[in-house]
């Protein structure tokens, strides 16, 4: 398995994953699903994208950008998405491990998660085990796909 920039060909697989993410509403605060004519323009504008490969197939990716403007924009931000049939594979750390290089590279110093959601537990287990530091929890700062409301995390690494 191999971690690289995206490329235009890989844009229906990248929808596909990303939109399950959406579709689980459990992860991504976006609710409107993208979609392929939106999606290199979106892709595109990112400081990177990246997907992980397996075998020729697209199986998960990542975008990094940054996470404010200005005196604040070397602060990096990250979304990370795995296909659904491949979670549990440890693709999701090999993505998070490229950002922190990637980033590092674009000049970023710091990576910080807005929106860790409680429930996302290997997510948040995954953070701590890579060095990521908790900054604290927004009580029910995340509106789950069924209505109910959970808290979320923040979360910051040195690069």
């Amino acid at each position: 398995m191999i971690v690289r920039g995206y490329r235009k060909d890989d844009l229906e697989a990248m929808v596909t994953i990303w939109n399950e993410v959406i579709e689980d509403g459990e992860a991504f605060p976006q609710e409107e699903l993208l979609t392929v004519d939106m999606a290199d323009e979106f892709f595109a504008g990112q400081s990177h994208t990246a997907v992980a490969e397996d075998e020729g197939k697209v199986v998960g990716l990542y975008i990094l950008h940054p996470n404010n403007v200005g005196r604040c924009g070397h602060i990096a931000n990250t979304s990370y998405a795995v296909s659904k049939d491949r979670r549990g594979e440890h693709i999701g750390e090999m993505l998070v491990k490229d950002s922190l290089e990637k980033a590092r590279e674009k000049g970023f110093r710091l990576m910080q998660f807005n929106a860790v959601v409680e429930s996302n537990i290997h997510a948040r287990h995954l953070y701590e085990r890579l060095g990521f530091q908790p900054l604290g929890m927004i009580p029910e700062g995340f509106r789950m796909k069924d209505g109910h409301y959970e808290n979320i995390y923040l979360f910051y690494h040195v690069i």
